[in-house]
């Protein structure tokens, strides 16, 4: 608990002359030093609480002041990077978009190209834009085979030079866009050179303009030196709680889940700097009315969030009208919302409606906001009267009348339940050349219809399955085995994770305290007689394909990457194919006249009517599958010991394997890859999934391009309906 009394005990002590000062001034130093009304402004916390009774306010910004102005002095503070004008665009990039490389509206898959353009378009209609983009691109398919973070975006589509011109693209419209550090990453692939170096390479290449730090607060040592070596305006971001010492050369930062009081509080890091740029998030919470909330009476900036990770957590339309209307008016007066002129719980009119005071040169902005599940209307300020000025309704963009007594002014107005308001107060050339323009726009926006609170769910639809050829009858197919029809109760099990499960939506509840825990699935099945490969396709097998059919895929990256001069590796013949994608394996099965197995045929296949954990039995037993110990892949023979009950081999360990359950909600592709494989990720839990894994196993794979799908882990067999 951070003290407010100015001296030490002992200080306070010695300051006094003799003995019997020291006992007539006893009672009054245990009054101070331990006063309960002062002892309940916590300046340790990220975000201060405020109190309750407006009587204490004066007091609440006397500390705040107080406070500042101290710990600026003891940390001997220096805003020189503040004034570097090269980053001056940072404390006005309030909406930061946290945008998923293979979110279908952003990457158009089927054509391997970006839709920057149609992405940012869309989003200034919902959102009323974003000031800068983070360029997500590994988590949570990290771990799949040995890429590790710094790959990923060698991966992605175009590699660097397509990620420069997303950049470019983006420039071109206003927006910003940042790269992203995973320290966590240290159990994949080694780069040879530090991370530090690493990163370096990524930002020169893609031309960003800076980078979020994934799981950390700030900067790992030597970053930001090698980011001033390549061009002035660099920022660094990161997700974790910002110390204020690191403040002066890290100009933005998440208020992730602070949670605030009843009575709006204080972003302690956005008090010290005003010029600090916050951004206010919850990733989980489908509710972004207390977030809001926060940035507006803070002047700092959200998080747009909509796809965390895979999962659908998308904003309600009555929170997309609510930015729509704010962020125009923190990016039109961003000299008040990052200057001095800040004055926090200034007296209102109306119970549960709070206000804050921006002032600048001839200028006076109020942000409003209403806490009550009621509407408020009619008098909500009276204020001080600025002498010329003119007086306006920044939400609704209408001009006021108020009435003016005795140097007050009073301001009438209306808030809906939860709801945001702006007065502004100023002449016309403190205003802009351009106001009556720019409040014409916002009575547009308040012509559009707000809309509800609901969440707004996206149903995930399941891709049909390809058509089926006459069977090719050719000695290079893999065998396969009959499998009578069968009626079951299909049990799944998948680990929790960020991404989500089968219906592509995740909650707070449903996430926080079950993180990496299993997760059960039902559902009754009815299967039709079928066959099954009784092993995984070859490199020899696949080969053979291309000879015969002469495929070629239309995106070529990484296909087959582990063959050499268009042939399968030395000695790995009879290893089960990888690199390929699922449109590979697609293309493959068409040409067998089969098709992949649905997820229900694999698991049936693999555990039998007796519903085993593994395709042997019920534990996993040394020698029944490749489980990483050569660290490669094997023969799709080498374990007939590991074979299921109806003889198939590697339905363990060795490769996953694509089924035919691919599944969208028109944002996120995903399918799921069953078996698990020879490779496994260490040293963090935040990799997918690795390693062997049982019959019910089922790990979501998201969908992006097939340069990024093809995987060192990841092959396939067949299936074909009998009936």
């Amino acid at each position: 608990m951070h003290s407010y009394f100015p001296f030490s005990r002992r200080q306070f002590l010695r300051s006094l002359l003799g003995f019997g000062a020291w006992l007539y001034a006893w009672p009054l130093y245990l009054s101070a030093a331990q006063s309960p009304i002062e002892e309940q402004f916590d300046f340790s916390k990220p975000l201060i609480q405020a109190p309750n009774s407006p009587r204490l306010w004066p007091l609440f910004r006397q500390k705040l002041a107080e406070w500042r102005d101290q710990s600026r002095r003891a940390s001997h503070y220096r805003d020189v990077r503040y004034g570097d004008e090269a980053v001056a665009w940072a404390r006005s990039s309030f909406s930061s978009c946290f945008v998923m490389l293979y979110d279908s509206t952003f990457f158009d898959h089927e054509a391997g190209q970006y839709r920057v353009e149609e992405f940012l378009k869309q989003a200034q209609n919902d959102f009323g834009g974003f000031d800068n983009l983070i360029l997500w691109h590994a988590y949570p398919r990290i771990g799949a085979d040995d890429r590790n973070q710094f790959d990923f975006y060698r991966d992605m589509p175009g590699g660097f030079d397509g990620l420069r011109e997303v950049v470019r693209r983006c420039h071109q419209l206003g927006v910003r866009a940042l790269i992203v550090y995973k320290p966590w990453d240290v159990g994949t692939r080694r780069e040879a050179v530090s991370d530090v170096d690493a990163l370096t390479e990524v930002v020169q290449a893609t031309e960003a303009d800076g980078v979020y730090l994934d799981t950390m607060p700030l900067a790992p040592d030597g970053l930001r030196l090698a980011l001033d070596r390549i061009r002035p305006g660099l920022v660094l971001e990161g997700e974790g709680e910002l110390p204020l010492e690191y403040i002066h050369d890290h100009h933005m930062s998440w208020a992730q889940y602070f949670e605030d009081s009843e009575v709006p509080g204080i972003l302690r890091n956005k008090w010290f700097e005003r010029r600090h740029m916050m951004h206010q998030t919850a990733r989980w919470r489908r509710d972004r009315s207390h977030q809001l909330h926060t940035a507006w009476m803070n002047g700092s900036g959200m998080v747009v969030w909509e796809i965390v990770f895979g999962s659908w957590v998308g904003w309600s339309a009555r929170d997309r009208s609510v930015l729509r209307a704010m962020v125009p008016i923190q990016r039109r007066f961003a000299s008040l919302f990052s200057g001095e002129g800040w004055t926090p719980l200034v007296p209102t009119e109306a119970a549960n409606v709070y206000a804050a005071l921006w002032e600048g040169p001839g200028i006076r902005l109020w942000t409003l906001v209403n806490r009550a599940d009621q509407p408020v209307s009619g008098l909500l300020l009276k204020v001080p009267a600025l002498t010329g000025a003119s007086y306006f309704d920044l939400f609704t963009g209408q001009e006021l009348s108020p009435d003016v007594h005795d140097g007050t002014a009073f301001l009438h107005g209306a808030l809906a339940s939860k709801a945001m308001g702006g007065f502004v107060a100023g002449t016309a050339a403190s205003l802009g050349p351009d106001f009556l323009r720019f409040l014409a726009t916002q009575q547009e926006l308040q012509l559009k219809e707000t809309g509800t609170a609901e969440f707004p769910r996206r149903p995930v639809i399941v891709l049909s399955q390809p058509s089926v050829n006459v069977p090719r009858i050719h000695a290079s197919l893999p065998a396969m085995v009959e499998i009578p029809s069968a009626r079951f109760t299909m049990r799944v099990q998948m680990r929790t994770r960020e991404c989500g499960f089968y219906d592509n939506e995740m909650d707070h509840d449903q996430l926080y305290g079950n993180f990496h825990k299993p997760q059960w699935f039902e559902r009754a099945v009815a299967l039709p007689a079928y066959a099954i490969d009784v092993t995984p396709v070859t490199n020899a097998q696949y080969a053979e394909f291309l000879r015969i059919s002469r495929y070629r895929p239309r995106h070529p990256e990484n296909f087959l990457k582990h063959w050499a001069d268009g042939k399968p590796p030395l000695g790995k013949e009879d290893h089960p194919v990888v690199y390929v994608s699922l449109e590979d394996a697609r293309a493959y099965a068409q040409w067998a006249g089969r098709v992949l197995p649905t997820e229900e045929q694999w698991q049936y296949a693999a555990q039998g009517p007796a519903a085993l954990k593994y395709p042997w039995g019920d534990a996993m037993e040394p020698g029944r599958c490749n489980g990483g110990e050569t660290g490669t892949t094997t023969s799709v023979t080498a374990f007939p010991a590991g074979r299921s009950p109806f003889g198939c081999y590697d339905l363990c360990g060795n490769v996953w394997e694509w089924t035919e359950s691919e599944r969208t909600d028109g944002r996120t592709r995903f399918c799921m890859i069953r078996g698990g494989s020879y490779y496994s990720a260490r040293g963090s839990e935040w990799y997918m999934d690795g390693g062997p894994q049982p019959d019910d196993f089922a790990a979501k794979f998201l969908l992006m391009w097939p340069g990024l799908d093809r995987c060192a882990t990841i092959g396939f067999r067949c299936a074909i309906l009998l009936e």
